[in-house]
């Protein structure tokens, strides 16, 4: 697997300048609000609960140009509420994420 990410360190650098405590604290933040979007998924009960939680989630990752957190995010957009298969590979994507900071 091709190192997720590049583009959203490419990105969070661009944001903090060349500020590597700036870049780690802003990646902490992106994690958080993301795992935080993936929470909602995985409580959510109704079509549209889980509809706005994987909107929110797909924009959080296109602003940061997440590539592989985008295409899951897509992928929850048009799937039903609670797919499991689905909430375990968001949540080891943002293991991943946090492992590579």
């Amino acid at each position: 697997m091709a190192y997720e990410g590049a583009s959203l360190d490419a990105n969070l650098a661009a944001a903090a300048g060349h500020d590597p405590d700036l870049v780690r604290e802003l990646r902490a933040a992106f994690i958080e609000s993301a795992a935080h979007h993936v929470d909602l998924l995985s409580r959510a009960r109704c079509d549209g609960n889980w509809q706005v939680a994987a909107m929110r989630l797909k924009g959080l990752a296109a602003s940061f140009h997440a590539d592989g957190l985008l295409s899951l995010a897509d992928e929850a957009v048009e799937t039903v509420p609670g797919d499991p298969a689905l909430l375990r590979r968001l949540r080891q994507m943002l293991d991943d994420l946090a492992l590579e900071s």
